[in-house]
């Protein structure tokens, strides 16, 4: 019984964090992940979300939170802040053949400096 709730326990934030990344899913990106609108990967969707979940998760965080394609910036929900958008792309990766870890700290890190590279890249692109 002891052991049965002690790893209750340790997989209770991972449940949390799927859940978070599940409720943004449902609330901001199903609108277009749950169709296919806009060529949007539909969720499930292994082959067209391949080749996408082996860009990597910073890169694929980065890229889908500044806007991407007919993508808009945090799937069109302005105050999304990092950490839920991510939470939500894990969610959609797992759902349709990835296998990619809830974000700590570290990958968070990365996303964000993916992020600062996509920003600077459109800037320039804007100023030519």
């Amino acid at each position: 019984m002891k052991l049965q709730l002690l790893l209750l326990l340790a997989a209770a934030p991972a449940v949390a964090l799927a859940q978070a990344g599940e409720a943004t899913y449902k609330s901001v990106c199903a609108s277009c992940h749950a169709s296919g609108v806009a060529n949007a990967p539909k969720l499930g969707d292994q082959k067209k979300w391949g080749p996408l979940i082996r860009e990597g998760q910073a890169v694929l965080t980065a890229h889908g939170y500044v806007g991407i394609r007919g993508m808009p910036a945090k799937g069109g929900k302005p105050d999304l802040g990092v950490e839920d958008f991510a939470d939500a792309v894990v969610f959609m990766v797992n759902q349709s053949g990835g296998k990619w870890p809830s974000p700590d700290a570290k990958i968070l890190a990365a996303i964000r400096i993916e992020i600062e590279k996509r920003e600077k890249a459109i800037a320039a692109k804007a100023k030519k």
